[in-house]
């Protein structure tokens, strides 16, 4: 169904961005746009034709807000065997499934960076010769990063991490469904060593990939905040798709022992890691408005004002769909333990985290023309498709894993 509507809205969307309906250029108000750009982009309309250029950007949107929900999931359970916690046990089946979106993320991942080269329409410094100093292309700046934004590492590190997130999430799923058949402790052992591992490396490889994915957009400004930003956005965004799982499945009869108890403590994580991310949006933002830098301060300028104040509404619906929302819905202890309260948090935290990666993503590289039909076609088509592949897999297993030294707990668990 998601699916369908999405291609619906896809088509939609296409047919009148082709035709030039909404697509007027917002140029006023986009001072520091040319800044924040590099110096080849005095062309407003490089690049490919607007409805094809928004298709692009809207799949590594998407593609990037998805994959990263899929290997929280694998973050969600490893860091859960290393803190010996037992109360989850119950919906760790949901997080492991969540991974099955990982290989075709990467394979989407790839193929839209290869199509996005090919007119440079999401990252300004795949330009040519914006790195020679003899090319009218060249922007300085940029030149200075070329030793890591350089197609053959970029893409190497590309492969790495996406590698990685898969080969771990895997071995825990093999772990995981090993102890099912065999039973005793050397599974849930060996478990605890590789999410360790898998820790450790995901701690550098998803701010990295933020870099890399997202704040290479706009390859001028930087913050040193912002492998912790997205890596919140994409953390909570988990937690609330797990949650959502969990209470789907409960109400079709398939999770009889998942009780308020454990729904409590999804709620406390959602609730106590809105916080942290708005606790990182906030000092980003205090930081660069206090400093006052054009370098950093044009990013926030673009995205509160620029562009005739396209993007505005949005800055400030984020705070209030990411952080006011969740805040006050989940405050209270009963709110944390009813299904209803918790379907309002979840879905709001998943659609406004989806925008947030909106507001990353589209005014670095859609400046002004960027539009919502296309953009949430191609999220639905995504979510269809991830929840194809994510209960597939959910559905190879038993939902309880029977042989866990905690299951026990996890059933028996009270807050």
């Amino acid at each position: 169904m998601f699916m369908v509507v999405g291609v619906i809205l896809l088509a939609i969307g296409l047919v009148l961005a082709f035709m030039g309906i909404g697509a007027e250029h917002h140029a006023a108000g986009a001072e520091g746009a040319h800044h924040a750009a590099g110096a080849g982009a005095s062309a407003e309309h490089h690049g490919s034709p607007i409805w094809l250029k928004r298709l692009i950007i809207s799949l590594w949107h998407s593609n990037v807000y998805f994959t990263g929900i899929a290997v929280v999931g694998t973050v969600f359970v490893a860091i859960n065997y290393v803190a010996y916690a037992g109360w989850s046990i119950v919906v760790k089946r949901i997080a492991e499934a969540f991974s099955a979106w990982l290989l075709p993320g990467a394979i989407i991942m790839l193929v839209v960076f290869g199509v996005g080269l090919i007119n440079h329409d999401i990252f300004h410094w795949t330009m040519p010769g914006i790195m020679d100093p003899k090319s009218e292309n060249y922007d300085a700046v940029i030149a200075g990063k070329s030793g890591f934004l350089n197609l053959p590492f970029y893409v190497i590190r590309m492969v790495v991490y996406l590698a990685i997130w898969w080969f771990f999430s895997e071995r825990l799923r093999k772990l995981s469904l090993e102890e099912d058949q065999m039973g005793g402790t050397g599974f849930w052992d060996k478990s605890i060593n590789v999410s360790a591992l898998f820790l450790v490396l995901f701690a550098v490889t998803s701010s990295m990939a933020a870099w890399d994915w997202v704040m290479s957009i706009d390859t001028h400004w930087f913050s040193t905040m912002f492998g912790w930003y997205v890596f919140a956005s994409w953390w909570v965004s988990g937690i609330a798709a797990i949650t959502l799982c969990a209470i789907f499945l409960k109400q079709a009869g398939y999770l009889p022992f998942l009780t308020s108890n454990h729904l409590h403590d999804l709620g406390k994580l959602m609730f106590g890691f809105s916080i942290f991310w708005t606790y990182v949006w906030f000092s980003q933002f205090m930081l660069i408005w206090y400093a006052n830098l054009p370098e950093e301060s044009v990013y926030f300028n673009q995205r509160l004002g620029g562009f005739d104040g396209k993007y505005t509404w949005l800055f400030f619906f984020n705070l209030i769909i990411n952080f006011a929302f969740p805040f006050l819905v989940l405050m209270t202890r009963d709110a944390k333990r009813q299904m209803i309260m918790l379907k309002l948090a979840t879905i709001a935290i998943l659609i406004g985290h989806w925008l947030d990666f909106y507001l990353m993503i589209m005014p670095g590289t859609l400046k002004g023309d960027s539009g919502f039909i296309i953009e949430i076609g191609v999220a639905l088509i995504f979510l269809g498709a991830w929840l194809t592949l994510m209960t597939r897999r959910l559905s190879q297993a038993s939902l309880l894993p029977v042989n866990h030294p905690f299951v026990d707990e996890s059933i028996h668990h009270t807050t």
